[in-house]
């Protein structure tokens, strides 16, 4: 995946560090140095920046004459080297599954670079066959096929479908050859309630269903919160009321939606400032897990790896609780960049949990950089990378009413039994997970075939084999036999993030995710270090090689 350039490939754009913020994997814990519009506009500016060198790169890259490069994201080491991440256009048409990241030196030498899709892209024709209103009446009709049916176990049916929006003319280049198609977003309803947003990518001359993903990404699940405690709040007082609204991270804040299933609900506000008592019934409680979730996860983000939000813009998401009736599942939609909570059986068992906000938000930074398909192995590390984090900002809080585990969604108790959603250490013991890698693992659900990411995880973290950690017993075997050592998780997951930000494409497998966290090992610890080494012999024991 990786293509490098003749020596010499030097671009004549001044260098973009300068006056930019510095976003490394090693930042230090502290408060944020500089208001949140300061570094939203840093980082405008270097995403500015890395758009004017983009004509140069296409011909350095030998694009064809039809492709463009878009800047979407970038980031700057403290040695001057930067990765520029660009999504690429053909005749003006956005190509799915075209992103690349260009690696610079501090002199803007290109020492890599890392592709979805290898070559020249072109096609004989950017005329469609089929009309977009077609193409939409199509994409519905295939949506609508599948009204009553679940992929899997774990999946809800589809009851009903809504509206479909109008079809967007794209190259689709995420697998095979490239294709001229039509994007449609089809809006419906699962049968749990959970809302449904659809994205299909159709062959524009055939109308053949060449992809289709669920945008809706969801978890199958001073305040007192039901899960967190008691713990401090930043609010907002407003006249004499107080606000469940943060200033200090990105403006993010709480809402009730009073068992409605749309709208943006009605903002928490409070006249002393003290908010819920740690039951169900004061639905207070449930706010107060969902906004400390968010302000734990925006701190962690920022304070381990210098992001400052979940699209390191600034702005902060929302979050809305008690959605629906009896709703037994929490989500991400990227769209209205919020947290939706259900209250679960009964409306007694909200999935406020903490390591479910760390997941559900870290689809929308996995969204905002590597841009995984939530299809096939891509997938399943897409979902992996929400579960590991997930986990990370529950060890972050390291909160007495929830103690930090490798365990996930042990809090909500999904299964109705005390067992958790999914295990690190051995996934197979949820009962659908994979443990190793084979060459089907891609066909599974993604929330299964994540199970090779975790365990890599895990092992890395804490190595193999039977160990007890706050209180949990684990018993992580390896697909090869071999006795790990981990390396901690701080640096496991510093690897994780490097490898997500930098090296990650759309279309990323198994064994490019092995190499992308070799090489955000070697950037982090160097090529011969131990981090390095454990973390291929962790891969390995996942039987990724």
């Amino acid at each position: 995946m990786k293509r490098k350039l003749a020596a010499g490939a030097v671009l004549s754009a001044t260098a973009l560090l300068t006056g930019v913020i510095q976003v490394s994997a090693t930042a230090q814990a502290g408060p944020v140095p500089a208001p949140q519009a300061q570094a939203a506009q840093q980082r405008a500016t270097l995403i500015a920046l890395a758009n004017g060198q983009s004509v140069q790169l296409a011909k350095a890259l030998t694009l064809g004459g039809q492709e463009q490069l878009v800047a979407k994201d970038a980031v700057v080491d403290a040695d001057g080297a930067r990765h520029l991440r660009y999504e690429r256009t053909l005749g003006g048409l956005p190509v799915l599954g075209g992103d690349l990241i260009v690696h610079q030196r501090a002199d803007g030498s290109v020492a890599s670079v890392d592709k979805a899709v290898e070559g020249q892209l072109s096609l004989p024709s950017l005329t469609p066959a089929l009309s977009a209103d077609k193409a939409t009446a199509q994409a519905a009709g295939a949506v609508a096929a599948t009204v009553g049916v679940a992929a899997d176990k774990d999946e809800q049916p589809l009851k009903e479908v809504g509206q479909a929006g109008a079809a967007k003319l794209v190259v689709w280049a995420a697998s095979g050859s490239p294709r001229l198609a039509y994007q449609t977003v089809v809006e419906g309803v699962r049968a749990d309630g959970t809302p449904s947003r659809q994205t299909l990518v159709t062959d524009a001359a055939s109308g053949e269903v060449l992809a289709t993903h669920e945008d809706i990404q969801t978890a199958s699940g001073t305040g007192k919160g039901v899960f967190v405690g008691s713990v401090p709040l930043t609010t907002t007082l407003s006249g004499s009321t107080y606000q469940l609204k943060d200033a200090t991270r990105g403006g993010q804040y709480t809402t009730d939606l009073k068992h409605k299933t749309s709208g943006t609900g009605t903002l928490y506000t409070d006249a002393d400032n003290a908010w819920g008592d740690g039951t169900v019934s004061n639905g207070q409680s449930a706010a107060v897990d969902a906004q400390y979730g968010v302000a734990a996860t925006w701190d962690y983000y920022k304070n381990t790896f210098g992001r400052n939000g979940i699209k390191n813009n600034g702005v902060g998401a929302y979050s809305r609780v008690h959605y629906g009736n009896n709703y037994v599942n929490a989500f991400w939609d990227d769209s209205c960049f919020c947290m939706t909570y259900g209250d679960g059986a009964s409306n007694t068992h909200p999935l406020t949990a903490l390591d479910v906000a760390g997941h559900e938000m870290s689809h929308g930074v996995t969204a905002a950089t590597a841009g995984l398909n939530y299809s096939g192995e891509s997938g399943g590390l897409n979902e992996a990378t929400s579960d590991i984090f997930g986990t990370m900002v529950e060890w972050y809080a390291n909160l007495p009413s929830d103690v930090p585990d490798y365990l996930i969604g042990e809090k909500i108790n999904i299964n109705g039994n005390g067992t958790p959603l999914r295990y690190m250490d051995k996934p197979s013991k949820d009962g659908g997970s994979a443990d190793y890698w084979s060459s089907t693992v891609g066909n599974k659900d993604v929330h299964y075939s994540s199970g090779v990411a975790n365990h890599f995880f895990y092992l890395l973290s804490e190595g193999s084999g039977a160990k007890t950690i706050n209180g949990v017993s684990y018993n992580s075997p390896t697909s090869n036999g071999s006795t790990l050592t981990g390396i901690g998780r701080t640096k496991a997951a510093a690897i994780w993030y490097r490898a997500l930000t930098v090296y990650m494409t759309s279309t990323t497998n198994y064994k490019a995710a092995r190499t992308a966290t070799l090489k955000a090992a070697t950037d982090l610890y160097g090529a011969s270090s131990t981090e390095y080494n454990a973390v291929a012999a962790a891969w390995s024991g996942v039987n990724v090689s």
